[in-house]
């Protein structure tokens, strides 16, 4: 049974404080170390058991972070109402991050073009972004393609929020959704393009191969299939990330 990396963290954390307080409580020392040193060690302890049970890479720093971050703030005397005002901030902007395991990754320039290319030159078709962060890749090819109809589809409320605003005043046609795009239906869609995270992407295959109608285009940047060879791969730059990759299904 696959544990939820919600628990596992909690479980990397008491894991990690453990042993650094028996040595606390039992240290051979004459002279007491610093608690700062203590809360290094345990970070750096979590550090390396969230990447031995292979969580994803950035679980890592938000581990070695975590304790020395809160002496920190201990120290600096923070107003508890801050602590809830963070928490809020940071669900607003990643909502559901914990169990979807898909981060906030925004797209850039390069592969906006790139997916430009790809697109139908003349006749009509419809394209949506999933996972569409500040609207940035539907608004783009929205503006260099009259005959298509974009879309994005978002969880997070303020990233959604702001792309509804972006579009509201550039008074583009692009229509951003916010809802999970699992409940969506890719059928009506011509192109697909999605830049989530490995975790994601074979369920997300499932769905399109369930939705998608034969000859459309499903796009991922930097992410590849389990087990799927893409019918077109554009290197966007050095390195695997920065790729694109698309199937025809």
């Amino acid at each position: 049974m696959q544990v939820p990396v919600a628990l596992q963290s909690l479980l990397v954390q008491l894991a990690a404080a453990l042993p650094v307080a028996l040595f606390a409580a039992l240290h051979p020392f004459e002279i007491t170390p610093p608690l700062w040193l203590y809360a290094l060690v345990q970070g750096s302890v979590a550090a390396l058991l969230s990447r031995a049970w292979r969580q994803p890479p950035w679980w890592q720093p938000l581990h070695f972070g975590f304790l020395p971050l809160a002496w920190l703030a201990q120290g600096a005397e923070v107003p508890p109402w801050t602590y809830l005002a963070a928490f809020v901030a940071l669900l607003l902007v990643y909502w559901t991050t914990f169990r979807t395991r898909v981060p906030l990754y925004l797209s850039d320039r390069r592969a906006w073009q790139a997916i430009d290319a790809m697109l139908p030159a003349e006749r009509p078709f419809r394209f949506i972004d999933l996972g569409s962060g500040l609207g940035g890749a539907a608004l783009y090819l929205a503006a260099r393609r009259p005959n298509g109809e974009f879309a994005g589809v978002e969880v997070a409320p303020v990233p959604w929020l702001i792309s509804r605003v972006r579009a509201w005043l550039r008074g583009d046609r692009v229509s951003f959704l916010r809802r999970d795009y699992e409940a969506l239906d890719l059928g009506g869609f011509d192109v697909v393009f999605a830049f989530l995270s490995p975790a994601a992407m074979p369920r997300l295959w499932q769905q399109a191969q369930a939705q998608m109608r034969p000859g459309c285009l499903f796009v991922s940047l930097s992410f590849t299939v389990p087990g799927q060879r893409a019918h077109d791969v554009v290197p966007l730059a050095d390195g695997a990330r920065h790729t694109l990759y698309a199937w025809r299904m």
